[in-house]
Parts: C-alpha cells; structure tokens; sequence
C-alpha cells in the first residue's frame, strides 16, 4: 500500500465554486425533442453509420460500427426513429461539423435486448472487445478508447481512480461518488482483475468529505483491498500524470504511457460506466453533466448523449445576464460556438457565464520575463521562452523548450501578471507544427510515389527492351536457320538436276507416244465403223497393245533423193 503522498511542481488554487451545484441529487433529464448523436465518440476515432433514415431504433441499439484500433461502438440513447443522418456542429472550440445521426424519440424507452457478461469466464480479450462493443471510453474529458487502454494494462502493479475533480465549478464526479459509491467500486474491481493489479488506489481532494465518506463506506463491504487517499486540492492535482506523482511519485515524462511504469488510471465515471457494461449490459447511453455558473438552479443531470444543450440549459434556469456558455471548467474549456451542439462523452460541465462573474481579461500587455509562470507550471516548464519562440513563430526553438509536455493547464496565464493569453500561443504553436509535419508527411508520400512511378515506368521500359531484344534474337536466330535450310535445299536440287531433266523427258516421250496411238478423225464415220473401231480400242486395251507406227515405204526407183529437190521452171519461162 502506498503510504504517503508527494508533491508535484507548480499547482494553483483559484476558487472552487463547487459548493453551488455539489449539494444537489443528481436528477434525470427529461426525453428532448430529438437527439443528435455524434459517431465520433472517440480520441481521433469515428464509427460508421450502421442505421438508415426512417428506420426504428430500440433504446441501447447499435447505430455505430467501431472503425480502427481507437474506434468504439455508438448506440441510440433511446427508441424512437432515424429522421436524418449528415453533417452537424460538433461541441468543439473549433465549431467543425462531424457525421451525426438524428433520433426522434417515441417516449417508450423501449429497449433493445441485453443481458450481464460473465467478463470471468469470457477472459481477458472477450472482455475487452465487449467494453469496445459497448462505447467505453474515458469520461473524465479525455474519451480514450477505455479497451486500449486495459490492452496496454499488462504488468500493472497499481490501480488508480480519479476522483479529484480538480477543475473549479464542475462537481459531476463529486456527486457520483456520494451517490453511487458501490457501483463505482464495482467498476473499479473489474477494471482491478482485467488489468492484474496488485493495488487499488482511489485519490480524492479534500475539498470533497461527503465523497470520501461515502467510498469509505463503500470500501469496507467489497473483500478486495481498497485505499481512499484524500489529496491536497490544488489545480491540476486531477490530472493523470499530477495525480499519479502525488500518489505514487512517479513521474510520467512526456511520449510515455503510465503503463510503462506499471501504473494504470481510470476516471471514476468511467469505473461506473464498466460496471453498468459488464453487470447489466449496458452501453454508455448517458453521462452526469453539471449545470452552474449564472443560473438560477445549479445542479447535475444525467443526460442522454445527443442532447442538444440549447434543450437542457432551462433545466437550470440561466439568468438575463448570460452572455457565452463554457464546455468544461473554465481553466480548460471552451466557448461553445452555438447552443445546438449535443452532450457527448466527453461533456462534464455546463458554465453560463455572465460580464460579472466571468469577466473578458485585461488587454495584454509585453512580457516582464518575471518568471511566475515558471513557477505555476505543474510541467516544471519555462511558459515565458515558449511564448517568445511561439510568437516569433520560432517552432524548432519552441520544440527545444518542450512545448509538447504543456498539459494547457492554464496555470500560467491564471499568474500572468500581464494578461497574456499563454495557452492560446502554445496551442497556436502546437497547431503549426502539427500542420507543417502533415504538409511534410504528405510531401514525402507524393515523391515517395513520384519516385516510385519513375522507378515503374523505368523498369517497364527496361522490360520492354529485353522483349524485344529477345524477339530480334530469335528472329535472327530463325532466319539464319532458314537460310541455311534453303541454301542446303539449293545444293541438293543443284545436284540432282540433270536426273531430273532425263525422267521428266522420257515422261514426255512417254505420253506423247500415247497420244499418238489414239484414234483420229472418225467423226465423219459412220455408226457401225465407229462401233467396230471402239470394239477393236477395247480388245487392244485388254492385251495391253500399242500399235506400231507404219513402217517408213522404201523409195521407188527414180523417185529424187530426200537431198534432190525437182526443178521448177520459172513462172512465165519459155518452153522447150
């Protein structure tokens, strides 16, 4: 068991506020009119619309899908039906809009079916995707993935829950732990087996005695060994890393994981949310949100998610005088930039704000380099070098000085004797950087893929040339074969030529000899000569005979020499 408490650099203490809204139950919202629910639920997650318009929808249904690693499921707050799905502006200082799905609820809050899960025999992993399937995440601000976080739980020694609630007005938490202090410890046991810790830790400020007593309480009726430690309230004493080295005197530095020194945290509320999950099969369908500040009924609420906060304010009755309304404390809050967004997961507070109770700053003036926001800065910082460095957009310096371990506390411009806004610089600083590494990442992937397409149509080409290297080569190869083909052929018919000459001739004599054996002129012969000669044809066939050409006549005596031509007197040529 831990025992004794450590101190943390820097810290505040600016005025609670808590008494307004801490000393009221918890009441249930009623029913609105619609519900906006947004599907990005999640730390840099959304989830993909699973429902179509028109479509009846039943109290703990699915209307999300979880996308990615980080992406968790989103469920509809109640029954009723699907009358729009597009694009709504989301509870962000930025005033963006996101992917929302619009639900008119029917009053019957009938619900879908759902039982308990045996997280003891499912294991460790059914568990796991069973707290994702139910939108878990962390509803102290953060709205971390809660199933990747118990994921990087293995080897965790020490179990810690907030219960700090150090921001100033906000007192959701507060009234939680005196309300419902056995399902927190509830929560808090399972959480305790997933992750194999070996402790429990529950920190709570001393500002808060009605909450200590009741987990007190709740302690001693489970049989795991549980500590209640009150801590010192000082802001920010409720964030993970403070309250981690108060309790345990580890110090987180930044790029580290608790986890990575064996120590894991949870909100409170999202203790409660696990033991709704896993006891009664529950997904997270609503949260506790204080409602204070320039009202005329400050109090919490527990509110369904998708609540349009311009429907919930007159729960609390908000005073002529409003003029903006804050999300959050207002150490780290923001502005809402219109009425209509809806209550998520992360929305803990509700601050109406008035010209007098939360008055606009003073104009700021040059920095005296006096150094109070070095000594307020929980990160053990130098606030001043940073807003130098990020007001002459020097990032690179700005890095040096570690602007990314700024947890935007607001301890700093709280001290500042000069009024300057610091967080709003560091923020600003944070953002460049963030949208100059984007600009670099997508520069280096564009010439990663130029480079490659080159590499490609390189490699096509070289490709290409062998092929048609190839093809020539065996063109040539075929055509010399060819050649030597034809040339061997010329040689060989050169060779055999005069044989040829010789049988083709005596072919010729042959048929020509044939040809002259054949009957002539017999078509002026009459029938019967013709049927003789045909019969006679027909005989010599059979016996396979060719007539003998007539023998040559032997000349007559007197008859002139085939060498002595007659004398032929001249036409005209006198008589003897």
């Amino acid at each position: 068991m831990i025992g004794r408490l450590f101190k943390f650099h820097g810290g505040i203490k600016p005025d609670a506020h808590k008494h307004e809204s801490a000393s009221v139950a918890i009441e249930r919202a009623p029913l609105p009119s619609r519900l906006v629910v947004p599907l990005r639920q999640s730390t840099r997650a959304s989830a993909r619309c699973i429902v179509e318009v028109g479509q009846k929808v039943l109290k703990g249904q699915r209307i999300g899908e979880p996308e990615g690693m980080l992406g968790t499921a989103v469920h509809a707050p109640t029954s009723g039906t699907v009358i729009d799905f597009g694009r709504y502006t989301m509870a962000h200082a930025s005033g963006l809009e996101t992917r929302c799905v619009v639900i008119e609820p029917d009053g019957e809050e009938r619900w879908v079916e759902h039982a308990a899960f045996d997280a003891e025999r499912a294991g460790r992993d059914a568990s796991l995707a069973w707290l994702r399937d139910c939108g878990l995440v962390g509803l102290g601000g953060a709205t971390f993935p809660s199933h990747v976080k118990l994921g990087k739980g293995s080897g965790v020694d020490t179990l810690i829950l907030n219960g700090a609630e150090c921001e100033p007005w906000i007192t959701c938490d507060d009234r939680l732990m005196r309300e419902r202090a056995d399902g927190i410890l509830a929560g808090a046991r399972i959480l305790f087996r997933l992750i194999g810790a070996r402790e429990l830790v529950i920190g709570i400020e001393d500002n808060k005695p009605e909450a200590i007593a009741a987990m007190r309480a709740a302690a001693q009726r489970v049989d795991d060994p549980v500590r209640i430690q009150p801590v010192p309230s000082l802001y920010p004493a409720g964030g993970e890393k403070q309250l981690i080295r108060v309790l345990t005197g580890i110090e987180i530095p930044y790029g580290k994981l608790s986890a990575d020194y064996a120590v894991q945290c949870f909100n409170v509320g999202t203790a409660y949310a696990v033991y709704r999950a896993i006891a009664h099969g529950e997904p997270v369908l609503s949260r506790i949100v204080t409602l204070t500040g320039n009202v005329a009924r400050p109090g919490n609420w527990e509110v369904l998610i998708g609540t349009p906060i311009d429907e919930l304010l007159p729960l609390a009755q908000p005073k002529a005088d409003t003029n903006r309304y804050l999300m959050g404390g207002p150490m780290m809050g923001f502005a809402l930039p219109r009425l209509d967004v809806p209550i998520v997961k992360g929305s803990n507070c509700i601050i109406a704000s008035s010209p007098t109770l939360l008055p606009p700053p003073p104009p700021e003036q040059p920095c005296i380099r006096c150094g109070e926001c070095a000594r307020a800065c929980p990160a053990e910082l130098q606030p001043f070098e940073l807003y130098w460095h990020s007001r002459a957009r020097n990032f690179g310096k700005a890095q040096e000085y570690k602007l990314f371990d700024c947890i935007e506390c607001g301890c700093c411009a709280y001290v500042c004797p000069s009024h300057i806004p610091l967080v709003d610089y560091f923020r600003f600083a944070k953002s460049e950087i963030w949208a100059r590494e984007r600009d670099n990442t997508a520069a280096d992937q564009a010439r990663e893929r130029f480079e490659f397409r080159n590499y490609r149509q390189e490699r096509e080409k070289e490709e290409k040339a062998a092929k048609l290297a190839a093809k020539a080569a065996e063109t040539r190869a075929k055509l010399a074969t060819d050649t030597t083909a034809v040339k061997a052929e010329a040689s060989t018919a050169t060779a055999e030529d005069p044989k040829k000459a010789l049988i083709a001739a005596a072919l010729a004599r042959a048929q020509a000899q044939k040809a002259s054996t054949e009957v002539r002129n017999t078509e002026d012969l009459s029938a019967e000569t013709k049927a003789d000669i045909a019969e006679i044809e027909a005989r010599r066939k059979a016996l396979n005979l060719t007539a003998a050409p007539p023998p040559a006549l032997a000349p007559k005596a007197g008859d002139p020499r085939p060498d002595e031509a007659p004398a032929v007197e001249a036409e005209g040529s006198p008589q003897s």
